[in-house]
């Protein structure tokens, strides 16, 4: 058998508005190509995604387009959520967000883990996806604070 390698990337932003908010929000699968320049189209209810369900995510990469199959695998409102899915490029992929709150503010944190990649990602891509996170929760964050403005 090949060797993997283990790939986990961290990003967090701190959000004005309730984490019930941000939780109902990032967790609604169908908000995801509001923020994420990945994601173009779901196959899913339109509504936050518990334990157990499942959809179906279509890509755009570099590689060209990927469709992505998940499954929840926690869903603790407003704690943390947990969906798994892979790709031929990544193997496995688990995103986790993880939600705090105090004093109005909400701090997001989304967690990517690529328990066993095919090969290390190169700095240049590891550079791309830090990219690439900070400009999806800076959406978050805006999308989110404006709504709340109105």
């Amino acid at each position: 058998m090949d060797a993997t390698v283990s790939f986990q990337r961290s990003h967090d932003v701190v959000i004005a508005v309730p984490a019930e908010v941000v939780f109902d929000y990032v967790t609604n699968p169908n908000s995801w190509p509001e923020w994420l320049a990945a994601s173009h189209a779901l196959e899913c209810p339109d509504r936050p995604l518990g334990t157990g369900e499942a959809f179906r995510e279509f890509w755009s990469t570099r590689k060209g387009p990927v469709t992505l199959d998940w499954v929840i695998t926690e869903a603790r409102r407003p704690e943390r959520w947990i969906g798994e899915t892979g790709a031929p490029f990544t193997g496995p992929i688990i995103v986790q967000y993880d939600f705090s709150h105090a004093d109005g503010m909400t701090q997001f944190t989304r967690t990517v883990v690529n328990p066993s990649r095919p090969q290390a990602p190169t700095p240049e891509m590891v550079r791309r996806i830090d990219e690439e996170a900070a400009v999806g929760l800076g959406n978050i964050k805006r999308i989110l604070e404006a709504r709340s403005d109105g």
